[in-house]
């Protein structure tokens, strides 16, 4: 997926891949919601978001270019997914930051320049981005999880044995203290959600086939994956890598329409 070729000198920078940075799509690792995920990155909450390239210069060093040219980013992006060639060559205009390091891994490095590693900090350099630890868990951990859940929703669906409806967790497992305290608490939160809507990105809609949509929704110390027609699974911070599946009742459909309303969706 690379797309700028190395030219000599420091200053040159080898994309590796991109992604987008806007209210419907933005690396979860980074916040909860669009403007936490700006945040996160030193960037105002622009209305139209943000392209994120991800590449090395010409000594090998990481950098996040951010620029404000998103369609460019969405057609690279749809050109790589499809196995097409695309060269991703930002006009200098449009470049909004360069950032040390790589908030995300990336699996590949540019040839004919030193592996990938951080850029020599000066003076004043914010510390290079690097991606969320694997061998620990917090809110970035969790919100990974609930995308791999979504990206997997056929697996871990399938996960659930058929049975009765019911708008309460199936399958809690036994302890000193419900688990699903916390779940309890993120669907009350997600109801609030209906009344006072949250900040941008914080609920977000996808397709998922024959009439469905996806829904992904974080709160503090929560996430959410469910989808319009069928359950839901929740991933919690104070239960380190437990999917916690909700089957559907009486109130989850209204609650998932709902959100469905609310959210933000690609465009």
């Amino acid at each position: 997926m690379a797309a700028t070729e190395p030219a000599a000198g420091d200053d040159s920078l080898y994309v590796l891949t991109a992604c987008l940075l806007t209210p419907a799509r933005f690396p979860s690792v980074l916040g909860d919601d669009y403007p936490a995920a700006c945040a996160a990155l030193g960037l105002a909450p622009y209305e139209e978001g943000y392209g994120l390239l991800f590449g090395q210069d010409g000594l090998g060093a990481r950098w996040t270019v951010v620029i404000d040219d998103v369609s460019l980013v969405a057609v690279a992006i749809a050109s790589w997914d499809c196995g097409m060639a695309y060269d991703l060559s930002p006009d200098e205009s449009s470049v909004v930051a360069g950032l040390p390091g790589w908030p995300l891994p990336v699996a590949t490095k540019a040839p004919g320049v030193p592996d990938p590693h951080d850029p020599e900090p000066e003076e004043g350099d914010p510390a290079p981005l690097s991606p969320p630890a694997g061998d620990v868990w917090g809110p970035a951990q969790r919100r990974l999880g609930a995308d791999e859940v979504a990206l997997h929703w056929n697996e871990w669906r399938d996960r659930i044995a058929p049975g009765p409806t019911q708008e309460r967790p199936a399958a809690a497992p036994a302890a000193a203290q419900d688990p699903y305290t916390g779940v309890r608490r993120a669907l009350e939160e997600l109801r609030g959600y209906l009344e006072e809507p949250p900040p941008a990105g914080r609920v977000r809609s996808g397709f998922a086939g024959e009439g469905a949509r996806t829904i992904r929704a974080d709160g503090p110390g929560w996430s959410l994956v469910a989808r319009t027609d069928d359950m839901a699974f929740v991933l919690l911070d104070d239960l380190p890598r437990e999917v916690l599946p909700v089957t559907r009742g009486p109130q989850l459909p209204a609650l998932l329409e709902g959100l469905d309303a609310i959210a933000v969706r690609p465009t």
